[in-house]
């Protein structure tokens, strides 16, 4: 068993300009499905979670007013997208869809989000993408019904997750580690718990050396109970924005570390898709399956 939350609502409109990059939700699933790593009853359709699962990490006057659209023009800016209710439906069901993975992966070791991973957003405001922060409800989710004493947070997207380290800055059983482009989005970067800023064109060798020096570490000093993995692809080489230099193969290994570990030492995991903005979609859709190849011949 592979649990893989899936929104439906991604069909809906979108401005031109986030399309594209949004195709790989549609395909990553026909492509795991074609080629046998994941069968359709690995798949749980992402469901919105109940208000107080949003309002752990989220300000109560900013969740009302994006429900009901109050965002302000400069708000919706920041978040770079224009408000809608298909919107707003979208980004509460990818945090239920992160909610729900964190259950399944009580139960089967690793489950995923086939989107998730909108670290950008703070507890009273929205940025780059992202509405709601998936992993950090799910984390306080996991804490709040005692499924866990400890959450470490693994995030290798691109950017780093300047929201998430701002929602725990003052909560010790939630430990954050950034690894992320140094000279990227956000300029202002807050405070994780680790961060680790790279230079622009990282390659594979200096990526995965430092990766490998640094997460064993981390998983005996936090000693964890609970993984959550942010597995973004815009550290590819090829990615628009990305500026670091991994192959194809790079970003595999990456994986191949993060889960061995977890599967090692028996922490359940989430892994959320994150970032991915290559110019062929190929290349994004691939380098995400790799991911539950990864996860697939370790955990089933």
């Amino acid at each position: 068993m592979l649990p893989i939350a899936f929104a439906p609502c991604y069909a809906h409109p979108l401005p031109a300009g986030h399309r594209f990059p949004m195709l790989k939700y549609e395909l990553l699933p026909e492509q795991l499905l074609h080629e046998g790593t994941a069968t359709t009853a690995d798949f749980f359709v992402a469901q919105p979670p109940p208000d107080e699962d949003i309002l752990r990490v989220h300000d109560a006057d900013y969740y009302h007013r994006l429900r009901t659209g109050q965002l302000t023009r400069q708000e919706e800016r920041a978040t770079g997208f224009p408000w809608s209710k298909e919107l707003f439906e979208r980004e509460i069901t990818i945090l239920g869809g992160t909610i729900e993975a964190a259950r399944q992966a009580l139960v089967h070791g690793v489950a995923f989000n086939i989107a998730g991973g909108t670290h950008h957003a703070f507890r009273a405001r929205g940025e780059g993408f992202c509405l709601l922060n998936d992993q950090a409800a799910a984390a306080a989710w996991l804490l709040a019904h005692g499924h866990a004493q400890k959450v470490l947070i693994v995030d290798l997207d691109v950017h780093q997750g300047n929201g998430t380290a701002a929602i725990f800055q003052q909560e010790p059983r939630v430990f954050t580690f950034s690894m992320h482009g140094g000279r990227n989005y956000p300029a202002r970067k807050e405070t994780s718990d680790l961060d680790l800023p790279l230079a622009d064109g990282t390659d594979d060798t200096q990526y995965l050396n430092m990766l490998a020096e640094t997460l064993p570490r981390l998983l005996d000093e936090v000693q964890p109970d609970f993984v959550f993995y942010l597995a973004g692809v815009d550290v590819l080489a090829t990615d628009k924005l990305g500026h670091l230099a991994l192959t194809r193969e790079g970003c595999r290994r990456r994986d191949e570390l993060v889960l061995g570990l977890c599967h090692r030492h028996r922490l359940p995991v989430v892994v959320c898709m994150g970032g991915g903005y290559s110019e062929r979609i190929i290349d994004i859709v691939e380098a995400h399956a790799n991911t539950y190849r990864v996860a697939a011949g370790l955990f089933t």
